[in-house]
């Protein structure tokens, strides 16, 4: 079951993005006295109670607006309100109930959705404004009065959201299944690729950018393990992305990505790698996920004996952060090369849950500074004591040393590809953490 989506909606400039920044304890949202700084919807998971969900801060919703961004960031708002559990309408003590708050408050009702009232920027402690008393003509209940800037309130609002989360299901899933993201930019043939895994038409298929809306999971079983495939729907350039659906339907392709265990990149190969690839490649990089990238339509693409060669070239150029990433060249629409998938998927999949003892790796890191000093700074040399591995999807190490000051990119770059080589580990990227002896 996916997690509950909660929306943090209201008129510009009430505080929305610095009480998102609060809840999530990030500074994901740009905070400014301006209205419309917020244009996109931007999420991020959180959790309460012990139960995790997810938080998206919207634009403003301004509602007798001719302007052009702001009409905008309206229906991005309205697009987060409709997928959401439930809704945080965040008002402003300061200004007052507005017009703009009743007609907002008016949205809402109609929308059916659950609907929290926040009072913000009510900053005095043990002192309840009289002015909370007026918010009540929304008709939405009890307003919760919170300080995004102080935290005041934020357990309460919380606990008030938490009563309209659906219940858990008790099932728990199974650690053999192997969640696998098909994500691209539009029609790249990810739906196409789930069709001949599945060997039946369960995703609906068209030329039509856009046509796959929602992240749709479909499990699969076969000799080589079991797998759920989240077919995603194509992420454009934002300047491309004008119809409010698929505007949605990036944001749940980006959670499909959070979700996973394994990244399929679909590159067209008719195209090679665009820009957009590269962004959306990056996404499941930054997330920490093991990754192939699979070149698709290849029966299409004229070719020699040098063809393949040349674009592993250029995915390895433009691609070059994930350089670990296998490469997989397929057609979705003959099935040619696509048994391939699961041994790949099943390997990448290995190799990002690896588990090395801290034994071994002091073995390669002795041999490792051994064959190269650790770089010096003034006549201080950076010591390198000892490392060990913390945590898995990705592997995560942390290493010890004198000073961090000194132990520069090129070093840890060094290191990492010392574990590679030892290792493995293709597939996955690696996280290194460095710490001072004593942290």
């Amino acid at each position: 079951m996916s997690r509950p989506l909660v929306a943090i909606v209201g008129r510009p400039n009430v505080g929305k993005s610095m009480l998102f920044n609060k809840l999530t304890g990030q500074r994901l949202s740009i905070v400014e006295d301006t209205p419309g700084v917020t244009r996109d919807r931007i999420y991020a998971p959180c959790e309460w109670r012990g139960r995790k969900f997810d938080l998206v801060d919207t634009g403003g919703i301004e509602p007798g607006t001719d302007s052009e961004i702001l009409l905008f960031m309206r229906k991005q708002a309205e697009i987060a309100i409709q997928n959401a559990t439930v809704i945080v309408f965040l008002c402003d003590i300061q200004t007052g109930l507005t017009a703009s708050d009743q007609e907002v408050a008016s949205m809402l009702q109609k929308s059916g959705k659950p609907v929290v009232l926040a009072v913000n920027k009510m900053d005095k402690t043990g002192v309840t404004d009289p002015d909370v008393y007026e918010f009540y003509n929304l008709g939405l209940g009890d307003p919760v009065p919170v300080s995004a800037v102080h935290g005041h309130g934020t357990g309460d609002l919380l606990d008030e959201c938490f009563k309209f989360f659906p219940p858990e299901t008790e099932e728990e899933e199974d650690p053999d299944v192997i969640k696998v993201a098909i994500i691209g930019k539009p029609n790249v043939g990810k739906s196409s690729l789930v069709n001949k895994i599945l060997g039946e038409e369960r995703v609906i298929v068209s030329d039509m950018a856009g046509t796959t809306r929602d992240a749709i999971d479909n499990y699969f079983e076969n000799d080589k393990g079991k797998y759920l495939f989240i077919d995603t729907a194509g992420m454009r350039r934002k300047s491309r992305v004008d119809d409010r659906v698929e505007k949605f339907s990036v944001l749940r392709a980006t959670l499909a990505i959070e979700r996973c265990d394994v990244c399929l990149i679909l590159i067209d190969g008719t195209e090679g790698v665009t820009e957009q690839d590269t962004k959306v490649a990056g996404l499941a990089h930054e997330a920490g996920k093991a990754c192939i990238v699979v070149v698709n339509k290849w029966d299409i693409v004229d070719k020699d004996d040098k063809t393949m060669d040349k674009m592993t070239k250029d995915i390895r150029r433009d691609l070059a952060y994930m350089d670990y990433a296998p490469i997989l060249f397929l057609s979705a629409l003959t099935g040619s090369r696509v048994d391939r998938l699961f041994d790949a998927i099943n390997s990448v999949n290995e190799q990002a849950s690896m588990r090395i003892t801290t034994g071994m790796l002091n073995d390669v890191l002795s041999d490792a500074t051994a064959r190269v000093q650790p770089p010096t700074d003034k006549g201080k040399r950076l010591k390198v004591y000892y490392m060990t591995q913390v945590g898995v999807k990705p592997p995560h190490f942390v290493i010890f040393c004198n000073r961090m000051d000194i132990f520069h990119f090129s070093y840890q770059r060094y290191l990492e590809n010392q574990i590679r080589a030892t290792f493995g580990l293709q597939g996955t990227p690696v996280k290194l953490t460095i710490r001072e002896k004593g942290d």
